[in-house]
């Protein structure tokens, strides 16, 4: 066959002209704002380009770049602290000449920088040493410079028109660049020195050194994102020093308590406990305060915002541990969910929301995206986590405000989302500017036969029939809690009758494995890939067909040896250094493994985890980016970067929580007042796994889960504060 060119839709690729010139970026972020940093602690228009400082999808600083005697320092380390709150850097002077002699020898002068973000201003400070026995005199220069890019023209997008630069204003010790938006929207970067530089321009601060042996000097800046006016604070600090100091005592009692939401894990392996710390930190600041609680945002920096999808499969995924992201994901979903039809924005009434976007680009429709629904796994899978968060909780107050919502969701399951009537839930992208495909795999050419060639709708992927079987369960199981027997029995039914149907239609003998969709001739996409895993999660699979679906993706055409390939090795579109068809997903992995151990394939589930703890120890901080290549593992060398994935991406972090839930078979039944460990088992790198402060309820519980040499895994419960009744099931 001829290979199929698909065009991309220019405003949802993410353009890759040019490699990074390095992967170890450094990311801070708080609330609406996030910075992102090469490891020399500057923003620079090198590589993909990516770099600076953010508010609400328009990057405020494009950049800041520090110069000794009109060069880069050169570098020694840098790194963000464990809680993510600070990133600090540590650099000394090159050789500095002059009249032809070396004057200042490098390594003479200690440069550490620190950088905090807080509100909407990123706090930085330098701070220059002498270790040499004479004195030294230098120019030390922050450039800076801000071009309101719109996030999605960073990404690569290319717009006819935008709005325009006003003048900029430099007084003082103040630099201010301003932007008037074609959303009409006034954006201003306001950076302020501290102390008043020796000589400030609209793109330079510089300051003249001199310093004895021994003696040192400090010098701080802040940069503060305003949108029409409103900053972050009332005023400007006088003192920046002293807000610096505040605005790290804030940052670290905020991360302090977000950290006490969740239960403490411990293993008996410090590389896996780094992977896990790093997984926690990550979650905690991709969390974002909302008026309807905290969210976890998606991923930095392309998704830095609500996505229904990964907020909900987040949430999902921290759920024994953390409860706090549940509530919030739904209150934020149920708020906007859908009520109107409006085919520009794919929103039909009851269904929940796929992203939302704050950017100018949005505001004006240049993209879709200010508020769209163009998902159709989010709305079952909304009901999924509300039936998850009760079984967790038992919030059954909670639970009934959002019940109105759950039924909007379920209606539009049976009116919207089964667009041919066949029973089964399809997507035909409705919008001639919104994302072809919709599900999580939603590249253009994600959705395949197994010629290659492209699928065409209507398009029923088969992981979305799991996510609308699981739904209507849980829906069932909580309109039975509510006392509406009727509703709960119905659902029930139809939710078998789904099933029965599913397994007739979907499953492809020929190749072991539920088909990826069905197009819309109703004929099957023949392809072995990672979403028949998704199958197993949902529970949606017979158990004859589990097993061989296990098989399938644990083979080596789909298991790279770090994680199973979104598509099996072989098929026609493979392509490990894709987006979808060929890569590695952590969130995928982690989803499978789950789906595994539902279905008692529990060394398998280890393996998965085997192979994404393993690929963490590869990766700059041991943290697990949103993808990678899906190479094969090849004995001492490292998984291959993907070179635009987010790092951190939300989903990602969440995955090792899940891993370790499934591997135990740990489900906490906060409206029964037990936790249930099914068939508990450990990989052989895991000694001993404990569980510290897990919150039932009122109670609180410690435990610890021990791998005998046996392979049994014995479970002791160390300190109990409260009523909760322990089972280990066998």
């Amino acid at each position: 066959m001829v290979d199929e060119i698909i065009p991309v839709r220019e405003h949802f690729y993410i353009l890759s002209t040019s490699a990074r010139i390095d992967d170890r970026t450094r990311v801070l972020k708080h609330g609406d704002t996030f910075a992102l940093f090469d490891r020399f602690g500057d923003i620079e228009g090198y590589g993909t380009g990516e770099a600076g400082v953010y508010h609400r999808d328009t990057r405020f600083l494009s950049q800041l770049t520090m110069k000794v005697e009109g060069v880069r320092p050169l570098f020694l380390s840098s790194s963000v602290k464990d809680d993510n709150a600070l990133l600090a850097i540590d650099a000394t002077n090159p050789d500095i000449q002059r009249n032809g002699a070396v004057t200042i020898p490098r390594g003479t002068v200690h440069i550490f920088r620190s950088k905090l973000l807080w509100g909407q201003t990123c706090y930085g400070r330098v701070r220059i040493r002498n270790y040499g026995l004479h004195e030294v005199r230098l120019n030390l220069s922050l450039d800076v410079g801000a071009d309101f890019a719109d996030i999605f023209e960073v990404r690569g997008s290319r717009r006819e028109g935008r709005g325009g630069h006003l003048p900029s204003r430099v007084r003082g010790n103040e630099i201010v660049y301003a932007y008037k938006g074609a959303d009409r929207r006034l954006r201003r970067t306001r950076i302020v020195f501290d102390p008043v530089p020796e000589r400030v321009t609209e793109n330079m601060a510089s300051y003249e050194v001199s310093l004895g042996p021994g003696e040192q000097s400090a010098y701080r800046y802040t940069i503060v994102c305003e949108m029409d006016g409103a900053v972050g604070q009332a005023s400007l600090p006088r003192r920046v020093e002293q807000n610096y100091e505040e605005a790290a005592i804030r940052a670290g009692d905020e991360l302090r308590r977000e950290r006490a939401e969740t239960a403490d894990i411990f293993t008996s392996n410090e590389q896996f406990n780094d992977w896990l710390n790093r997984s926690l930190a990550d979650l905690n600041m991709m969390r974002t305060d909302t008026p309807y609680g905290p969210y976890p945002y998606a991923g930095v920096p392309w998704f830095c915002t609500a996505f229904g999808r990964d907020g909900i499969l987040t949430a999902l995924a921290c759920l024994s541990f953390n409860s706090t992201f549940a509530r919030g994901v739904l209150s934020y979903l149920a708020a906007t969910q859908a009520e109107t039809v409006d085919a520009a924005r794919e929103a039909e009434p009851g269904k929940v929301l796929h992203e939302t976007r704050d950017g100018e680009m949005a505001f004006v429709g240049d993209v879709p995206f200010h508020r769209y629904y163009g998902s159709v796994d989010a709305t079952p899978l909304f009901i999924v986590l509300a039936g998850a968060y009760y079984a967790r909780t038992g919030d059954r107050s909670f639970v009934q405000s959002i019940w109105p919502n759950v039924l909007r969701a379920l209606a539009w399951i049976d009116r919207y989302g089964d667009v041919d009537k066949d029973g089964f839930v399809e997507y035909t992208g409705s919008s001639s500017d919104g994302l072809i495909n919709q599900g999580w795999k939603d590249s253009d050419d994600a959705v395949f036969h197994a010629d290659g060639s492209i699928a065409k709708g209507p398009i029923a992927l088969c992981e979305v029939q799991g996510y609308v079987y699981a739904a209507k369960r849980a829906a069932a199981e909580l309109a039975a809690m509510l006392g509406d027997e009727a509703r709960a029995t119905a659902l029930a039914a139809s939710a078998d009758e789904l099933r029965d149907r599913f397994n007739a239609v979907f499953w492809c003998d020929d190749i072991s494995t539920y088909a990826l969709a069905l197009d819309g001739d109703k004929r099957p996409c023949r392809v072995r890939t990672s979403n028949a895993g998704h199958c197993l999660f949902a529970g949606i699979a017979t158990k004859e067909h589990a097993w061989r679906v296990m098989t399938a993706l644990t083979s080596t055409e789909s298991f790279s040896g770090w994680g199973v390939r979104t598509v099996a090795a072989g098929e026609a579109r493979y392509n490990p250094m894709s987006y979808h068809n060929g890569s590695v997903w952590p969130h995928d992995n982690a989803l499978i493994a789950a789906g595994l151990a539902r279905y008692g394939f529990k060394e398998e589930a280890a393996r998965i985890l085997t192979g994404l703890f393993d690929a963490s120890l590869f990766f700059d901080l041991h943290r697990l980016p949103e993808l990678f290549c899906g190479f094969p593992r090849r004995p001492g060398e490292s998984p291959t970067l993907y070179p635009v994935a987010c790092s951190p991406q939300t989903w990602a972090a969440s995955a090792v929580f899940l891993l370790i839930e499934s591997c135990l078979g740990l489900k906490v039944r906060g409206f029964e007042r037990r936790v249930v460990l099914n068939n508990p088992y450990l990989p052989p790198s895991l000694k001993y796994v404990e569980i510290r402060n897990l919150g039932i309820g009122r109670a609180r519980l410690d435990l610890v889960a021990t791998r005998h040499e046996e392979g049994d895994v014995g479970v002791n419960v160390t300190d109990r504060d409260g009523e909760v009744e322990v089972m280990v099931l066998k």
